[in-house]
């Protein structure tokens, strides 16, 4: 069993990386980039049986920074 974690900043909170991007892109002459944000997919090799409940779990505990980050699992 795979779970697909995708883990953004929370709108409003500073994307440093995402704006790094958004310059290098306009630097290379892709002018019509108006805002980038950056984040990160998690993908996770599971045992059968585990629940969604459990990978919320997990993303509350370490995979992503509640206070600034959001997340959206995937179960496959």
């Amino acid at each position: 069993m795979k779970a697909r974690v995708h883990v953004m900043l929370k709108n409003g909170v500073l994307d440093p990386q995402g704006e790094a991007v958004r310059h290098a892109l306009g630097s290379l002459g892709f002018d019509g980039v108006g805002g980038v944000r950056q984040g990160k997919i998690i993908e996770l090799d599971l045992a059968d049986g585990t629940t969604e409940d459990t990978v919320k779990e997990m993303c509350e505990k370490l995979l992503a920074n509640t206070v600034i980050e959001s997340y959206q699992i995937e179960m496959a």
